[in-house]
């Protein structure tokens, strides 16, 4: 399995998970030219809206930490620059923001909620 399927499946799998917990999903993928992209955009149910970052490991064995050591503080912060960028195209100012991190592997997943203040 290539890698783009391998990101895809762990996507939907967080998509699902968050759609189990109320969220509604307002966009996958969202590019921003050479910046970068947000992996899924969604509302929470206080209307929250929040960018989250999909960390999955497939690997058995994970010498360095699951797969949310791959979200480290330079991975945080373009986050956020996508973030402004995303706010300031569709006009949600004044809105709730939050970044969380879903990181997915044979042990499970696990959603970490406001990875930083924006």
């Amino acid at each position: 399995m290539n890698t783009r399927k391998i990101g895809a499946t762990g996507e939907q799998k967080a998509v699902d998970f968050l759609i189990a917990n109320g969220c509604k999903i307002m966009e996958r993928n969202v590019h921003f030219s050479r910046i970068g992209e947000i992996d899924i955009i969604a509302k929470d149910t206080d209307g929250t809206i929040v960018f989250v970052e999909v960390k999955y490991n497939q690997q058995k064995n994970s010498q360095f930490g699951g797969p949310e050591a791959r979200c480290n503080v330079r991975k945080i912060k373009q986050i956020i620059k996508l973030a402004k960028f995303y706010i300031h195209n569709k006009k949600l100012y004044n809105k709730a923001v939050r970044i969380d991190v879903i990181a997915i592997d044979e042990n499970g997943l696990r959603h970490y909620k406001n990875c930083s203040m924006m």
